[in-house]
């Protein structure tokens, strides 16, 4: 249920009914008309843009127009009380207190699936993909809440989602690892000093695997790295996944499947995908530019297989051969999104790390050219998070190496915290996280100032020996609502809306930002209450009206399907 698609399609409707007397020819099916909520100094629930927009494409005045259709609306249409024209044409809408509670009523009917937006497409979501070499690191926190919350958003909307990470386990960073492993390997069995260079692997869980391997094979020499390798490699990965996979549940998150880059390879999949594109002319071999804006003595003019990826929309063709003529990272991830194209999803979704941002269009373009353009993939980088504490970047243990792990930050702050601030602003803008904040217990910890309006809430209806589970319908006979509880039922009225703008535009972060909008105007109203007697919730035991019932049950609904969707815990005590 969307009140504002319900009331647009009402007043479109009368609108084409006396298309002709308002002298309105061109309807341009009515593109650009919106219903929503009109700013909190108008004490109205809706307001309509129809008669802008219909005004300026027919060259009447919009201000005239409105006139025109108010008197329409009030003389043809009941659920409005109140219609009123405002600024250069808006119409301001108030409901009638009919349609006020049967809208309340609607919602509570169907409060599991309030603001779902029906839909059934299959989507696959790609997110994390650390390379295998060792535990997660903040960096890939932010994109694996992201993509996680994504995942729950479209499947809340009846999506089929499956939640992928691409094991790079193919090339030289891990051959690099596997020397490592194999390395502390010797120095705990054979004492041999583990020498630390540029490519190896020198943190402390290097150490851990070796030890797990050392005690689960102890059959094994490990004297010779080349013959080690393949048995290593298997192991290593097993014992570094295991830590990825660890980190991501701590964070609440659990994939649906993990994709080898090796099998890819093994299978030969590079070569169909690279002969499935030379079918279609989009591989040829030919020759590329030097790099723009660079000298290097060292570039060689060299025939090569080129990908033609400017004709979907790519800066520069690119290369998917190296000058030994073997494939290149592109060419496998070419492969891979072939592999995901033929599983028939009607939409890709790759969750990448900020220095990612220059390789989207190439692996876009390599998605149209795979599909015929009948697959759209959406790449959304995640920006860089800075940590502050005491008003200080926050400089962590570096435990795992050269970086701060996943499991460091958990030891800082809750999962709660972590998934709901990580979304706390756009994916795209860097984010800051104060340590300092998100263990407050005030308004300026997001998260807790949520909990905290659902457990007040709790202590209402466990005041009233009620259960959000109860079934509850508005006596209108006994229904009044004052200026606050207006004020936070039309916020739950804007619910639907804020799932459907950040499901089509993949925004999971506005869901918490709205989630505390609507928390901070129920504490308002609880604190109000505490000033004025008038506006006591409970008086005496007992709740003053159905009106105010409906209020605290409509926002625990909400607060419940958003936090559900974030992946956060709503406790009913604090």
């Amino acid at each position: 249920m969307n009140i504002f698609e319900e009331y647009l399609n009402i007043i479109r409707n009368l609108i084409l009914k006396n298309q002709k007397s308002l002298k309105i020819k061109n309807l341009n099916e009515f593109k650009g008309v919106i219903v929503e909520i009109p700013p909190s100094e108008f004490d109205y629930e809706l307001s309509c843009n129809i008669c802008l927009i219909l005004g300026k494409i027919n060259k009447i005045n919009p201000k005239q127009l409105a006139k025109e259709v108010k008197d329409l609306i009030k003389n043809h249409l009941k659920e409005f009380s109140k219609v009123d024209v405002a600024g250069p044409g808006f119409l301001n809408l108030k409901l009638s207190n009919k349609s006020l509670i049967q809208n309340i009523n609607n919602i509570l009917e169907n409060k599991s699936t309030y603001g779902k937006k029906k839909s059934n497409n299959k989507y696959n979501i790609e997110f994390v993909s650390a390379n295998p070499t060792g535990p997660m690191h903040v960096g890939h926190c932010r994109g694996a809440i992201y993509g996680d919350v994504l995942a729950n958003l479209l499947r809340f909307n009846g999506n089929q989602v499956t939640k992928e990470y691409y094991i790079n386990d193919y090339g030289t960073q891990i051959v690099n690892f596997v020397k490592s492993v194999f390395l502390r390997i010797r120095e705990i069995k054979f004492n041999e000093k583990f020498v630390v260079n540029k490519d190896l692997y020198p943190g402390d869980y290097i150490i851990s695997i070796g030890q797990k391997i050392i005690s689960l094979n102890k059959a094994q020499k490990f004297e010779n790295f080349e013959n080690s390798f393949e048995f290593l490699k298997k192991e290593a990965l097993k014992h570094s996944m295991e830590l990825i996979k660890s980190d991501l549940r701590k964070l609440g998150i659990v994939h649906d499947k993990f994709f080898s880059e090796s099998e890819l390879v093994r299978n030969k999949k590079v070569d169909k995908a690279i002969d499935q594109l030379k079918d279609s002319n989009y591989v040829l071999n030919g020759y590329l530019q030097p790099p723009k804006g660079e000298k290097n003595k060292n570039w060689k003019k060299i025939e090569r297989l080129i990908f033609k990826s400017t004709l979907f929309g790519d800066d520069t063709d690119r290369a998917i051969q190296k000058d030994d003529g073997s494939w290149t990272y592109f060419a496998n991830d070419i492969a891979y999104h072939m592999d995901k194209v033929e599983r028939k999803y009607n939409y890709l979704v790759n969750v990448l790390g900020a220095d990612h941002t220059g390789y989207i269009k190439r692996i876009e373009a390599a998605v149209s050219a795979l599909s015929q353009n009948k697959v759209k993939l959406n790449c959304k980088v995640c920006q860089l998070v800075k940590l502050y504490k005491n008003g200080e970047p926050f400089k962590m243990s570096k435990r795992a190496g050269d970086f701060i792990s996943a499991d460091d930050l958990l030891k800082e702050v809750s999962k709660d915290a972590l998934r709901f601030m990580m979304l706390n602003r756009s994916n795209d803008v860097e984010l800051d996280f104060d340590f300092n904040k998100v263990l407050e217990k005030n308004k300026e910890n997001p998260v807790f100032y949520v909990q905290y309006s659902f457990a007040r809430i709790s202590s209402i209806l466990r005041t009233l020996n009620k259960s959000l589970e109860e079934k509850i319908v508005i006596d209108p006979s006994q229904f009044e609502t004052n200026d606050f509880e207006i004020r936070i039922i039309k916020k739950v009225f804007e619910w639907p809306k804020i799932i459907e703008t950040s499901s089509t535009k993949y925004e999971p972060h506005r869901i918490p930002y709205y989630l505390y909008e609507l928390a901070t105007l129920f504490h308002s109203y609880w604190s109000k209450g505490n000033e004025d007697k008038k506006y006591r919730i409970i008086e005496n035991g007992k709740i003053k009206n159905t009106g105010t019932l409906a209020t605290i049950i409509l926002t625990s609904i909400v607060l419940q399907r958003g936090m559900s969707i974030l992946g956060v815990s709503l406790p009913d005590k604090m």
